[in-house]
């Protein structure tokens, strides 16, 4: 079980113990949540080397990267002012696999041959932030512009093992090419929350972005709606479904192509709040 998770179930145990319900307002002060994602990950991504241009290689498909986990994730957000309010997210997911190629890829400026035999590895952490000022603050509804950043901070490697011939090669030990690069993924849109109910709160935010900035072109939407139950003052329940959309093309000195990925899942956790 990810670290994350049992901190959240040891959480859950403590809840158990805490006082009855106040009303829930739309805006916490501060809140911390502990959770897991059921992620879903889509990715498409080539890298440039040499004169060769890179093959548009899909994960799942090429290399059997699986594109569904269960990860931790970890949370909080504080609103020093009555009308803004920070928070930052995160969450980690690797995976490795083996897989025989169905196809020529260049990647790197080397090509894997069809039949070859490659091992692969993906790991990518991210980050949201975020800070929403919120205009207009009611008694069990708020609205406001949102200013977001996912920050994917990707690490990705290739090494051949089988040739087509079946013969071993390579040591085991590293990767023949590997690209990292970090690729932030801004969006600006807004942000509403609304208290149907004493111990209830819904909430929603979305953001779009496009723009070609320094070495990353790219273009960006997010989309997350959300519950909250909290059947005692200061702890709860939460439920999150996420779409994330960022299709970049990368200039940096250690991966230059393009990366198209498509982020979706539900993540449930337990919140402490005041």
């Amino acid at each position: 079980m990810h670290r994350p998770l049992s901190i959240a179930l040891s959480l859950l145990l403590l809840a158990s113990v805490a006082v009855p319900v106040h009303a829930v307002e739309p805006l916490d002060t501060f809140s911390i949540k502990l959770g897991g994602y059921a992620s879903r990950f889509d990715t498409q991504l080539s890298v440039d080397g040499g004169n060769l241009e890179g093959t548009e290689i899909d994960l799942d498909r090429d290399l059997n990267l699986d594109q569904d986990s269960t990860i931790g994730l970890v949370g909080i957000s504080w609103r020093p002012f009555e009308h803004h309010e920070f928070g930052l997210n995160y969450y980690q997911d690797d995976v490795s696999a083996t897989k025989v190629l169905q196809r020529d890829i260049v990647f790197d400026g080397v090509t894997y041959e069809t039949d070859t035999t490659v091992r692969a590895e993906r790991n990518l952490d991210t980050y949201e932030a975020y800070y929403v000022w919120w205009a207009a603050s009611h008694e069990n509804w708020a609205l406001g512009p949102r200013l977001g950043l996912v920050w994917y901070n990707l690490d990705f490697g290739i090494d051949l093992t089988v040739d087509a011939n079946g013969n071993p090669v390579g040591s085991g030990a590293g990767f023949d090419r590997d690209a990292n690069g970090d690729v932030p993924a801004p969006a600006i849109g807004g942000g509403w929350r609304w208290t149907p109910a004493d111990d209830w709160r819904i909430s929603a935010d979305l953001g779009y972005f496009s723009a070609d900035i320094s070495d990353v072109d790219a273009n960006v939407t997010y989309a997350r709606a959300g519950v909250e139950w909290f059947p005692w003052d200061n702890w709860g329940f939460w439920v999150d479904v996420t779409a994330n959309r960022i299709d970049a093309d990368l200039k940096k000195d250690d991966f230059r192509g393009n990366f198209d990925f498509r982020e979706e899942g539900v993540r449930v956790g337990v919140a402490y709040r005041f």
